[in-house]
């Protein structure tokens, strides 16, 4: 079973910082492209970054760009998102989700094959 564990979500105050990892198992492929997306509540799912494991292309959404940076310990086949500079707005259920392609950033369109469980981050004072 493909399986993605998403963890490292919590309670920051603003302008503070998380830093997300998830860990992919499972997959038929070896170099996923691995991306993260974020549901605020009352509000749909959007793309927050991911990166391809195969080329190294990394995309961020704009609203990522600056304060969230991408990367990856393919030995622990895990993905990081590192997250700085938090705004109340980036508060929400933050999932990873793999590929074969970054689908829904850059030129590729379409959605996400494989899912994992959501952690919750809250951006509060």
């Amino acid at each position: 079973d493909v399986q993605l564990q998403a963890s490292g979500g919590g309670f920051v105050q603003p302008g503070g910082s998380l830093r997300l990892s998830c860990v992919i198992s499972g997959l038929a492929f070896d170099t996923p492209a691995v991306g993260w997306f974020r549901q605020a509540p009352g509000k749909e799912r959007e793309g927050v970054s991911c990166i391809s494991l195969f080329d190294d292309s990394i995309y961020y959404k704009d609203s990522a760009k600056g304060r969230f940076t991408i990367s990856s310990n393919i030995a622990k086949n895990t993905v990081f998102l590192q997250m700085n500079s938090l705004k109340p707005e980036d508060t929400g259920v933050y999932y990873c989700a793999a590929d074969y392609y970054c689908s829904g950033y850059g030129p590729y369109s379409g959605t996400m094959d494989y899912w994992g469980k959501g952690t919750q981050v809250t951006v509060s004072s």
